[in-house]
């Protein structure tokens, strides 16, 4: 993924992750599954495969694909150390001691070309300040006949019920922040573009969503929400663009009201890239 905000430089992109490494929002990252998070990928993996997962964050998500590829070899990277802590303890606590995490920018792979069988992102697209540059160096260390995958949400696709009217506010606000940062928070539907720009030809494309519409899943995800973007991080970027302490406390407490409200139903829309390289 990118490098967190007010950080600086971090390496050739000189990104800045507009969301952060916060415990927040890596405990929500903590909850995503090979199964919830890269279904579309699942049926073209093999035992035995190497596969690259691109912004690994705590590790859940490249600790599941090691499971499905074993005894093939899974690398996982972020360009920070400390979303890696978090995927090691992950990997102790599962026992796993194959699996490694690196640190490495995904538009600098310091890996060889033709490396690996897949290389994988889920949620990182919408992150980069390149993210054609991004595909093109997934691909690059990616073999002939291997595939190249990955999975972004579409901010402006997303809906919601009842119409708490903070949400559209935190959604403007994150966007502007977002391209602020050089990135693109609508990276879904442009999946199709950045593939063709990246000259990746055999391509598959497709969306998925997530459904929070129980009371319980409500609840963590209008209070997961509400704690990321009254953080520190989050808060200092969008002060770069007008908006102070208060109206991030009021739209927390926009999430915190939608959260309990007794017909809550969020939709996370994405798209799904899954590109397989010629052969030669």
């Amino acid at each position: 993924m990118t490098s967190p905000a007010g950080s600086g430089s971090a390496g050739k992109g000189q990104h800045r992750y507009t969301q952060g490494h916060e415990p927040a929002t890596l405990a929500s990252h903590g909850r995503r599954t090979a199964q919830s998070s890269c279904a579309y990928l699942l049926p073209v993996l093999e035992p035995g495969m190497r596969v690259l997962d691109v912004g690994c964050g705590p590790g859940t998500i490249t600790l599941d694909l090691a499971e499905v590829v074993a005894p093939g070899e899974v690398v996982g990277i972020e360009p920070v150390a400390g979303p890696l802590a978090a995927a090691r303890d992950e990997a102790a606590r599962r026992g796993d001691t194959t699996t490694r995490f690196e640190q490495a920018d995904v538009l600098a792979l310091p890996h060889d070309d033709d490396s690996f069988d897949v290389v994988h992102a889920h949620q990182v697209l919408q992150h980069v300040t390149d993210p054609v540059t991004a595909l093109t160096e997934m691909a690059r260390v990616c073999r002939p006949g291997g595939w190249v995958a990955a999975r972004d949400a579409d901010y402006a696709a997303m809906a919601w019920f009842p119409e708490v009217p903070e949400l559209d506010e935190w959604r403007s606000i994150y966007r502007d922040v977002a391209r602020g940062n050089g990135a693109e928070p609508d990276a879904g539907r442009r999946l199709r573009g950045w593939a063709r720009a990246a000259g990746l030809a055999d391509v598959r494309l497709s969306t998925s969503v997530w459904t929070y519409a129980d009371d319980r899943s409500c609840r963590w995800w209008g209070e997961s929400q509400a704690e990321r973007y009254v953080g520190r991080v989050f808060a200092e970027q969008a002060a770069e663009h007008g908006v102070d302490a208060e109206q991030l406390a009021r739209i927390g407490d926009g999430w915190w009201r939608w959260s309990t409200a007794p017909d809550a139903w969020f939709a996370v829309v994405h798209g799904e890239l899954l590109a397989r390289l010629p052969l030669g």
